[in-house]
């Protein structure tokens, strides 16, 4: 088996690529010119927004594993050409010459509704607003209806393996205003690889999968566990279930986190 990923160098792919080495799996990095891969992985040179380059690019692999996108930029129309165009972009090269690949695509549980009356689930209706889920829900729809033996990941916010991404979240929770006693759905480096793997060898065909530990956790912990401090409230939460997935489908699939709170997390020194 061959494995192509695409955002390899990015927050997830440069955690998720040596695990799957580890668990035997060939991988092939795709990258820009210049860029060096992890031990064990192979390169192929090539750009989302060049097509001639991806053709080369997917020869003869067996699976696709789409993790490339932009998101935190204020430049909206780079967001949509990365994020639609460049997923269109792959997705006809897998049809011209790798047609029998299974092609799973990472996205976000940003692009669910912030008035959910209850945690999300993968087949409810959504209509994101932001560049960044709505050009992400656009990308999905576009690999549903690519003929492609596909899978779509919806991730809780990713955390995990110094990648600093919890330390950011004092900053976010300024800048997005966010409710100290809103909970989000989490999930480790660790998990998402659990899920990959899962989903190489066919348990998530055809299907959108909320992937998430066990334990959403409120801003005011996250922020306190990375030595924040936050401004506490007891003001009404106007939307509580935003963020909050519903995981239910990913464990009947076979989906168990390893990392099951952000408290594990910590105790582990994983964080």
């Amino acid at each position: 088996m061959t494995v192509l990923v695409s955002g390899a160098t990015g927050l997830v792919g440069a955690r998720l690529l040596p695990r799957l080495v580890e668990a035997g799996v060939n991988c092939r990095a795709l990258m820009r010119g210049g860029k060096q891969a992890p031990a064990g992985v192979s390169v192929a040179e090539a750009d989302l927004l060049d097509p001639d380059s991806l053709m080369r690019a997917v020869e003869g692999v067996s699976a696709i594993i789409h993790l490339a996108a932009v998101f935190r930029t204020p430049d909206t129309d780079l967001i949509w050409k990365s994020n639609l165009e460049g997923t269109r972009n792959l997705i006809a090269a897998a049809n011209a010459r790798a047609p029998g690949a299974r092609f799973i695509m990472a996205s976000t549980s940003n692009i669910y509704d912030a008035d959910s009356p209850r945690p999300a689930r993968e087949d409810d209706a959504a209509n994101p607003q932001q560049a960044y889920p709505a050009s992400k829900l656009a990308a999905e729809n576009a690999l549903r209806e690519s003929g492609l033996n596909w899978s779509i990941q919806r991730f809780g916010f990713v955390y995990g393996d110094k990648d600093g991404h919890l330390e950011e979240l004092p900053r976010l929770v300024t800048h997005f205003k966010m409710h100290p006693a809103q909970r989000m759905s989490m999930v480790h480096h660790r998990d998402i690889a659990t899920a990959m793997n899962l989903a190489l060898i066919g348990k998530m065909d055809g299907r959108i999968v909320n992937i998430a530990d066990e334990a959403p956790t409120s801003i005011y912990e996250l922020v306190g566990l990375v030595g924040g401090t936050l401004e506490p409230s007891s003001g009404p939460l106007e939307n509580p279930w935003r963020l909050h997935m519903d995981v239910s489908f990913a464990r009947r699939l076979g989906f168990q986190p390893v990392v099951r709170t952000v408290y594990q997390a910590a105790q582990e020194n994983l964080m």
